[in-house]
């Protein structure tokens, strides 16, 4: 059995390009957004990157506050540790001259006890 109508490669190609053409005529005459509606958009778009950029500004900024303090932090450290250090140096050169002067007294003590021995033996 033959059908009358055969589906050719031809019948197929030219269902297909009306189905294209029907397709580009319904979004011709779909209805195109007025100019006032564009703009508005186009102003949204700036306003939202406007504040994009404010706001990214704003965190750079808090970073930089940020490592400002970390840094100030870190001096203040860095110079309570130094003069941690130089109060201890200096503590310890304290205690050694108190000793060297202990010991020169102790010296002092010993040869006025090594006179006196001496002159009471005369």
């Amino acid at each position: 059995m033959k059908h009358e109508r055969e589906n050719t490669f031809a019948e197929r190609r030219d269902a297909s390009l009306g189905a294209k053409k029907q397709l580009l005529e319904r979004i011709k005459s779909a209805p195109k957004p007025d100019q006032a509606e564009l703009d508005r958009k186009r102003a949204e778009k700036e306003a939202t990157a406007a504040a994009r950029e404010v706001r990214q500004a704003e965190q750079l900024r808090a970073k930089e506050v940020e490592a400002e303090r970390k840094l100030a932090e870190a001096a203040a450290l860095i110079q309570s540790e130094a003069q941690a250090r130089i109060d201890a140096e200096l503590e310890t050169v304290k205690a050694a001259a108190n000793e060297a002067a202990q010991e020169v007294e102790r010296k002092e003590d010993r040869d006025r006890r090594y006179a006196a021995r001496k002159a009471r033996k005369r």
